[in-house]
């Protein structure tokens, strides 16, 4: 048990909580005038308006609720906790400051371990001044424990749910760079080969043509630099923070991906630009991103009869788009491999690219990303 308690305390805060945004003052907004109504309707509210100036002036503890989740409970649950204090035993109360139920949320969903205890205890300890200096029955005491405790649950729920999310994109992103990795190492080995190779023929021919043995360090020199490179690579592909290079698809074998299936909409490949010096990390990424629109376009676009892939390179980037023509619908699924765009996204950023996909106006879903030549290297 105080194993258990102590890793509760030591847990920290989860990483990224949303911003403050319109439907944050929405919520004030919309909660604020139903206070002020509340309080001129009920004829049975106790201090009407201390009730109401008391809701009004809390509600803005909503809008830090995630960044201080602490404090807003603090703030809240003691403020509510003194004015039964000051009332005596006739608490202000409206049914609109059910609102702190969002605090309760929150501070079990984004505060670390130390405040979501602390937090628990100002709330919990509200009801008990409650029900010994502003008679709550043992019923509402009951009710008030357990709705506070479900919203709590609530809160540790979805925050269980989204760090099993993110170890399980970790957990994806550690396969996929341990796959590239091997990827790599088959590029590297060919070309220690061809250096071997070339390093044989250069002393055949030495004594008897010093000119192909010249020609031959030239390729030995390029080779080499290739490896070194590539070798570069694979240590940066191993790091937490490495770009997802690959060798084992060049721009080209997009083109087969209009034979890839035999049955399902038709797969139209449209290729320009300069796409033979393309790097091999950067075009296999190319190929992973138009293989799984187009893996994704074949299963979930409705009635789709054509799916279009265009890659095009010039000097400074490679831009791929994948259109389908399918019926408009809500979000696709997510591909179990590849966590859908979210994956899609993390291979073409840790490039420096991006890759964007969403429905059409009209009809149909369209994938595009552009994809850096020179972003790999970084």
């Amino acid at each position: 048990m105080s194993s258990l308690l102590r890793s509760v305390r030591e847990e920290p805060r989860p990483p990224g909580p949303p911003p403050r945004g319109w439907r944050d003052w929405a919520l004030v907004a919309v909660l604020a005038p139903a206070a002020v109504l509340e309080g001129a309707l009920r004829p049975d509210l106790p201090w009407r308006t201390a009730s109401v100036v008391l809701t009004v002036a809390l509600l803005p503890t909503l809008l830090w609720r995630r960044t201080n989740p602490l404090l807003m409970v603090a703030i809240a649950f003691g403020a509510c906790g003194l004015a039964g204090l000051l009332t005596t035993g006739e608490a202000p109360a409206l049914n609109a400051m059910a609102f702190v139920l969002f605090l309760a949320y929150a501070l079990v969903r984004w505060g670390s371990g130390r405040e979501a205890v602390a937090g628990a205890a100002i709330a919990y300890a509200k009801v008990v001044l409650s029900v010994a200096f502003d008679g709550m029955g043992g019923a509402d005491a009951f009710g008030a424990f357990a709705i506070l405790s479900a919203a709590m649950a609530a809160g540790g729920a979805l925050r269980y749910r989204a760090r099993a999310r993110q170890r399980e994109l970790e957990q994806a992103k550690l396969l996929e760079r341990e796959r590239l990795a091997r990827d790599l190492h088959d590029t590297v080995a060919h070309h220690v080969s061809a250096i071997a190779i070339r390093a044989q023929a250069g002393l055949a021919t030495a004594a008897a043509d010093p000119d192909a043995a010249t020609d031959a360090l030239r390729v030995i020199e390029t080779e080499a630099s290739r490896t070194l490179t590539e070798m570069r690579a694979i240590v940066r592909v191993l790091r937490a923070d490495g770009p997802p290079e690959a060798a084992g698809q060049r721009v080209g074998d997009v083109a087969a991906l209009a034979s890839a299936a035999e049955s399902g909409p038709a797969v139209e490949v449209r290729m320009s630009g300069d796409l033979g010096e393309v790097p091999p990390p950067v075009a296999a990424v190319v190929y992973r991103l138009a293989q799984e629109s187009v893996t994704n376009a074949r299963r979930h676009a409705r009635r789709a009869t054509r799916i279009e892939v265009s890659v095009a390179a010039d000097d400074t980037a490679v831009r791929l788009r994948v259109r389908d023509d399918g019926e408009p619908a809500g979000p696709r699924p997510a591909d179990a491999a590849g966590y859908g765009l979210a994956g899609m996204r993390e291979r073409a950023g840790l490039l420096g690219g991006t890759c964007e996909a969403g429905p059409d106006p009209d009809r149909g879903w369209t994938v595009t990303a552009v994809l850096p030549r020179a972003g790999w290297a970084r």
